[in-house]
């Protein structure tokens, strides 16, 4: 199993110093993937439910920086050779389709291909509208169009595509991403349509653990929402084998224990043993990647929370 950290697009970190320093460490404390998240623009009224706080607030709502997820990436890929970046996730339909594909495949050579798209459809109608995008009530079909002619781009030098929300013909793509096929595509979600997305249009799932509608905090939550993947995947006749499966936890507290709210302890959370048999039984489960906030109240406090990870956890999980 691999890890990741993730550095966040507003907050104290949201610089080109705080990226530098967190990319620096993570490659040099043995991270497999730096997390980026992805708004381009924050309302400052947001009506539209967020999907993973119990009350359906917006944690990073109000004024405040926005730094654009894509930009990002390919910077703090210049800044090292072996760290994966990783959109966490990318809204899919808040960017032009055949733009954002030769944007990724753009990335993906400079970096010697060293980006993996973690995918959603977005869940923020304001941001929709002031980006000026299609309907958000169609995102779903829009998110699995674009997913198809990002496909479609990054496979055929000279790329068509005729859609219901992408149309283009006899268009040169190259240079193609250096990854084949193509960059790899994680489905973010814990829903049922998400899972489906997974089955039709994903390399992997990527769900995150506190999602209050779809809550996977314990191993048990997990095993029945990989059943259910399992179940759709069955239907459409893929293999589970080719699906790579990706844990996003946006909590980390070791040395404390947390309650969820049926009063069982929520995985990751506990003594520095319990965390790593935890880490143990999701590699176990078929996850080859976890993926941690480790964010601290600045850039020191960050890099000590990720070398704790490693010295402490990471070490015991061969």
């Amino acid at each position: 199993m691999d890890f990741g950290f993730a550095w966040f697009t507003r907050g104290p970190l949201a610089n080109a110093a705080g990226l530098r320093t967190l990319a620096e460490a993570g490659e040099r404390l043995g991270y497999a993937y730096m997390l980026v998240p992805d708004h381009i623009v924050i309302p400052t009224d947001i009506d539209s439910t967020y999907p993973y706080s119990a009350d359906g607030s917006f944690p990073g709502s109000g004024p405040g920086e926005c730094m654009d997820q894509l930009t990002a990436c390919a910077y703090a890929a210049a800044l090292t050779e072996k760290l994966r970046m990783l959109t966490s996730v990318m809204v899919v339909p808040h960017r032009p389709a055949l733009l954002t594909a030769k944007m990724i495949a753009t990335i993906d050579n400079l970096s010697g291909g060293r980006i993996t798209i973690g995918c959603g459809a977005g869940w923020m109608e304001e941001e929709f509208k002031a980006l000026q995008v299609p309907d958000y009530a169609d995102r779903g079909a829009v998110t699995n169009e674009y997913l198809e002619a990002f496909r479609t781009v990054w496979t055929n030098e000279i790329a068509s595509f005729d859609g219901s929300y992408v149309k283009f013909a006899n268009v040169s793509t190259r240079p193609l991403p250096v990854q084949k096929p193509h960059p790899p595509l994680w489905i973010g979600g814990e829903s049922a349509p998400a899972l489906k997305r997974v089955v039709s249009h994903g390399d992997g799932w990527y769900p995150i653990g506190n999602n209050p509608k779809f809550p996977l905090d314990t191993h048990g939550r997990i095993a029945r929402r990989l059943e259910r993947l399992k179940g759709f995947a069955d239907e459409a006749g893929r293999d589970m084998a080719s699906i790579d499966l990706a844990y996003w936890s946006h909590w980390n507290t070791i040395g404390e224990e947390v309650k969820n709210r049926d009063g069982d302890r929520m995985i990751l959370t506990g003594s520095v043993a319990a965390v790593a048999e935890d880490v143990a039984k999701l590699k176990e489960a078929g996850f080859n990647h976890l993926m941690l906030n480790l964010a601290g109240r600045d850039a020191s406090a960050s890099v000590g929370r990720m070398e704790a990870f490693m010295a402490d956890v990471a070490r015991q999980v061969s």
